[in-house]
C-alpha cells in the first residue's frame, strides 16, 4: 500500500503538472529559480509524509469502515491548505491550476486505490487469510452473540476460533454455533496456545473480576497478541462512541443519536444540489423511459400512492408506472397467497403484475428516477429509509417506528445491503443503524455503492 500510495501521488502531482505547463521549464514564481520538477518533488514528500502521519495505513481502519477514506482526505486536504498558507507568508505565486487539479485528483486517485485495495484483501479474509484468530472470554450468550456479528462482516478481519466460558466445559460447543469451548476463563492461556490465537476479546465481565482481565492482558504477548473489549452493544457508529479514563476506569461513552442543525441544513442542501444535478444529467433517460411506459401498456404515465414520511406525516411518491392498472387492487389477494400479508414489507415474488418494460424499469431502479423531483420539494431525501404505506407502518414495533425519524431516501443502506433478498427484521436492522448514525460521508458513500448496485443488480433485484 505505501508503494502504490507513492505511485499514485508521484503520478497525479506530476502528471498535473505536465498537464498544466507542458514538458517546458517553469519556475515557481517569488522562490527565484526553483523549478516545478523540485517543488513537485517536494508536494510528493509532504503528500506521503501528511499519509503516514495520519496513520492511514494501520492495520486497524484498513479493509472496512469510512475512516480510512476520512484520514487519506483529511491528510490531502490539511496538506494543501498548508501550501497555501505557506505560499500566502512567503507571497509565493504558486500556479493555482496546479493545485486545484491536482488536490481532487489526487484525493479521487488514493480512494479508488485503496478501495481496490480493499476488494483484494475482503477476498482473502474471505477464505481466513489476513484476518486476527479471536478466541472469546464471556458467558456463553455474550460469546454467541459477539460471534455471530464479527462473522457478518468477515471483511472486518476476525475469525473466531474458540471461547472461554465461566462453566469451564470442554469437548462442547457455544449453542447454535461451531465455536469450540477451550475451558473456563481460568484456561486463557492454554486455550490461546491451543487455537494459536492472537487476539483475545473479553465480551462479558459478569463472571470476571477485574483482577482477571488484568491477569489476562499480562499473559499477551506484547505486539504479537492484543486484548479487546468488546461490550455487547451493536449497530453503534464510531463518531457515538468516546471512551473517557476516569480514576483509573475506562469509561464508554455512547451518544445520543441527534440531528444539529447544521446536520439538517448539509443534509438538505446536499439534497437539494445533487437532485437537481441528477435531474439535469439523467433528462434524455428519463425522456427515453417516459416514451417506454406509454407505448409499453395502457394507463398513465405515473404511479402516484401515498407514503408515510418524516415524523409519521403522509405525502405522494412518485414513479414510473412498472405495473398495470389496478395492480393496487390485487396486493391483498397476493400477500395472503403467499403469506407475508402480516410482515410489514409487503412484497410480492415473482408479482404478475408487473408489465415487461416495468420488469426492466423495476430491476434497474430506473422506475425510482421520478422521486428526484420528491426531493426538490423536500418530501423526500436522496439517502433514508424507504418510505412505506400506512398498512405498513400500523404494523411497526416501537423499534421500527425510529425509521421515522429521517426523512425517507431514494436509496437507504439496506437497499445496498441485498435489496429484495433481505427479511424485514434485517432491512429495519439497517435502517435503524442509518437513522442513529447518520453522516455526509456516509450518505456519499451509500450514493456510490448506489450507483454499482443499479449497474450490476444480480439476482437481488426485483
Amino acid at each position: 500500500m505505501l508503494i502504490s500510495d507513492l505511485l499514485v501521488v508521484v503520478w497525479v502531482v506530476y502528471g498535473t503538472q505536465i498537464l498544466w505547463f507542458g514538458l517546458e521549464p517553469a519556475e515557481v514564481a517569488g522562490l527565484g529559480e526553483l523549478s516545478y520538477w523540485i517543488f513537485s518533488a517536494v508536494v510528493v514528500v509532504g503528500w506521503m509524509l501528511a499519509l503516514a502521519l495520519h496513520d492511514t495505513r494501520n492495520y486497524r481502519v484498513i479493509g472496512i469502515g469510512n475512516t480510512e477514506y476520512v484520514r487519506v482526505t483529511d491528510a490531502s486536504l490539511r496538506l494543501f491548505g498548508l501550501i497555501a498558507i505557506v505560499a500566502f507568508l512567503l507571497r509565493v505565486d504558486v500556479a493555482r491550476g496546479f493545485l486545484l487539479i491536482s488536490l481532487p485528483l489526487g484525493i479521487a486517485t488514493l480512494i479508488l486505490e485503496r478501495w481496490l485495495w480493499r476488494q483484494w484483501l475482503a477476498a482473502k479474509r474471505s477464505v481466513g487469510e489476513y484476518s486476527a484468530r479471536v478466541l472469546l472470554v464471556g458467558s456463553e450468550e455474550s460469546v454467541g452473540q459477539i460471534a455471530h456479528e464479527l462473522r457478518r462482516s468477515p471483511a472486518a478481519g476476525y475469525q473466531v476460533v474458540g471461547a472461554c466460558v465461566p462453566t469451564g466445559r470442554i469437548a462442547g460447543f457455544i449453542p447454535d454455533t461451531d465455536i469450540p469451548i477451550m475451558g473456563n476463563v481460568n484456561a486463557v492461556e492454554r486455550a490461546i496456545a491451543a487455537t494459536k490465537a492472537d487476539t483475545v476479546a473479553v465480551t462479558s465481565t459478569d463472571d470476571l473480576p477485574p483482577s482477571k482481565v488484568k491477569q489476562i492482558s499480562w499473559s499477551l504477548e506484547a505486539g504479537r497478541q492484543h486484548l479487546v473489549l468488546a461490550p455487547s452493544i451493536v449497530d453503534i457508529a464510531g463518531p457515538r462512541i468516546h471512551t473517557r479514563p476516569v480514576a483509573g476506569l475506562p469509561l464508554i461513552h455512547v451518544e445520543t443519536p441527534r440531528f444539529s442543525a447544521g446536520q439538517r441544513f448539509a443534509k438538505r442542501a446536499f439534497d437539494i444540489f445533487s437532485s437537481t444535478v441528477l435531474i439535469i444529467l439523467l433528462l434524455p433517460v428519463l425522456l427515453v423511459v417516459a416514451i417506454a411506459v406509454m407505448a409499453s401498456s395502457p394507463g398513465p404515465l405515473l404511479f402516484s400512492q401515498e407514503r408515510i414520511g418524516l415524523k409519521g406525516r403522509p405525502f405522494r411518491m412518485h414513479k414510473f408506472r412498472s405495473m398495470r392498472v389496478g395492480a393496487d387492487a390485487e396486493l391483498a389477494a397476493l400477500l395472503e397467497e403467499q403469506g407475508t400479508s402480516t410482515q410489514p414489507l409487503f412484497k410480492v415474488q415473482n408479482d404478475p403484475r408487473i408489465t415487461p418494460i416495468g420488469r426492466f424499469i423495476r430491476k434497474y431502479s430506473l422506475d425510482e428516477l421520478p422521486q428526484l423531483f420528491d426531493v426538490l420539494t423536500g418530501s423526500m431525501s436522496l439517502v433514508g429509509p424507504r418510505p412505506q404505506v400506512a398498512a405498513e407502518v400500523e404494523l411497526y414495533s416501537d423499534a421500527a417506528r425510529r425509521r421515522l425519524l429521517a426523512r425517507p431516501g431514494i436509496t437507504g443502506l439496506w437497499q445496498v445491503s441485498g435489496r429484495s433478498a433481505l427479511d424485514w427484521d434485517q432491512t429495519v436492522r439497517l435502517d435503524l443503524y442509518y437513522v442513529e448514525n447518520w453522516s455526509l460521508v456516509g450518505d456519499i458513500a451509500i450514493l456510490a455503492k448506489t450507483v454499482r448496485a443499479v449497474l450490476a443488480p444480480g439476482t437481488t433485484a426485483h
